[in-house]
């Protein structure tokens, strides 16, 4: 080895040695005061993009958490809409049973005024919920939480589009619903506007044709109701109900405020013209048979003579009646009721003079039943053509008995119930799927965050003994250095010789 003055190869190489050293001290301090492992790309270029992926992914869940949690609120919101409607509904059926009932004698206007008002605040109430046509939570409801291996499974879908997911009274199916009396109506002015006055100095004569289960026999009743001064449409259903009230017929206000009868037995009314005033209806006159129990849809009476026979079978879930009318039954039509009457009353099938049919008779019941005929004569008896016929059954009308519309309106809230419980159904569901999401992405990330510290953060234990280390290191390489730099001086002394 040569030794030389002008290159001092030694303190070059403790040079190079300090200076890595040095480097190595800095990165470790650098570690130690940001907590990081990577503090720059070269530090671990592959490691920092894992854990950039790691960190994005938590920016995302972190506010899909959020998110979550602001659908978790909105749900919550409709969800105490939709019971404060169910509330409503529990209600409306008290209200509906209470005028389903003939029992009841109190005002069905009052109790139908109510009903009427809780129908709008049903809507109301799905308006300030958005369930309601255009609604804002009327629609698909899509939370992004993020964490998933596509979009699609990245977010959390509650359905509450389409009519089905509505709860305003209109889609629930009791929008049209109503407890007012219901019946047979006869009149056409409104008996609830307090504005019409009725039978100014003058009367007005109800005739009833009733088949009377108490007296077993076929009766006329009645009313003559007097206006005196004028009376109010009320006053008017109380005299009447008052002079009914015998014979199971009940007088009520219809949905449109007319006059109406019903009952579950066999009536036919006539209501003449009032001698004075305003009458219930503005024609001279009205006539109806029972429209709410099952009845003969044709039933006008051809007098038999001698020698024509028509004979009716009837026949009800009670058993069978047979009725044989001939010239001397069977020539007017109260000989035709009485010989009817007297063979079906016990089967509830009854037979009375239709007011509403000339030379008719209505021959009516509560329950299903069949009438077949046999005439040998055309043209004689109950039908155009000899030999067998069979009679045609109208059913009875929904609403027209004095309880048909309550009843209407109970099957109707039945239903809207079960209608709601499935939207509150959705919603519950959709408040459920959130909270699991949210547990999911809490779950995520954690696991990215612990993924993530293991790439970036520094061990902190082994970069502080490295950098006891690098200090120890530091100082040798000084010190070595220092005795490098004081060789070249070691030639000089061949110079002194």
């Amino acid at each position: 080895m040569s030794y030389s003055i002008v290159t001092n190869v030694s303190s070059l190489v403790a040079q190079e040695n300090l200076r890595v050293v040095n480097d190595f001290q800095n990165r470790t301090i650098e570690r130690l005061t940001s907590g990081y492992r990577i503090n720059a790309s070269g530090d671990d270029a592959a490691g920092l993009a894992v854990a950039n992926k790691y960190r994005s992914d938590i920016a995302e869940l972190q506010q899909g958490v959020r998110n979550a949690n602001d659908g978790i609120s909105a749900l919550q919101i409709i969800d105490g809409g939709l019971s404060n409607i169910a509330k409503i509904l529990d209600r409306l059926k008290t209200l509906a049973t209470q005028s389903g009932s003939t029992t009841f004698t109190g005002n069905r206007t009052t109790v139908n005024n109510e009903y009427q008002s809780m129908l709008g605040e049903i809507t109301r109430q799905a308006s300030n919920v958005g369930l309601v046509s255009s609604g804002t939570y009327n629609s698909l409801i899509e939370v992004y939480i993020g964490g998933g291996s596509s979009t699609a499974n990245a977010k959390v879908q509650v359905d509450l589009s389409g009519s089905a997911n509505r709860v305003d009274a209109t889609s629930l199916g009791v929008g049209g619903t109503s407890v007012s009396g219901g019946g047979t109506t006869v009149g056409n002015v409104d008996l609830n506007n307090t504005a019409n006055t009725f039978l100014a100095a003058g009367t007005q004569t109800f005739t009833f044709a009733i088949y009377d289960t108490n007296a077993a026999a076929t009766t006329t009743a009645t009313v003559v109701v007097t206006g005196s001064s004028g009376i109010a449409g009320s006053a008017v259903l109380s005299a009447l109900n008052t002079g009914l009230s015998s014979y199971g017929i009940s007088a009520v206000a219809d949905s449109s405020g007319y006059l109406a009868f019903g009952g579950t037995r066999g009536f036919s009314v006539s209501v003449g013209a009032p001698t004075a005033g305003t009458g219930v209806k503005t024609a001279a006159s009205a006539a109806a048979d029972n429209a709410g129990v099952y009845r003969m849809a044709s039933a006008v009476l051809s007098a038999l003579t001698a020698g024509d026979i028509d004979t009716l079978t009837f026949q009800n879930a009670s058993g069978s009646a047979v009725v044989s009318l001939v010239v001397g039954n069977g020539a007017t039509v109260a000989g035709a009721v009485a010989a009817i009457n007297a063979a079906t009353a016990s089967l509830g099938i009854y037979a009375v003079a239709s007011y509403a049919t000339t030379c008719g008779l209505a021959i009516e019941s509560s329950s299903d039943f069949s009438v077949t005929s046999y005439s040998t004569t055309a043209s004689k008896g109950f039908y155009a053509a000899s030999g067998l016929n069979t009679a045609t059954i109208t059913d009875p009308d929904s609403t027209a008995t004095t309880t048909g519309n309550a009843l209407a309106a109970i099957a109707s809230i039945t239903s809207a119930v079960s209608s709601l419980g499935v939207v509150q159904g959705k919603v519950g569901t959709g408040q459920n799927k959130m909270q699991y999401a949210i547990l999911l992405a809490q779950s995520q990330v954690n696991n990215f965050s612990a993924a993530e510290s293991r790439i970036r953060d520094a061990d902190i234990a082994a970069e502080a003994a490295n950098l006891t280390k690098a200090q120890v290191m530091q100082q040798a390489s000084l010190a070595a250095m220092a005795q490098a730099n004081s060789a070249p001086q070691a030639v000089l002394a061949l110079l002194r010789g």
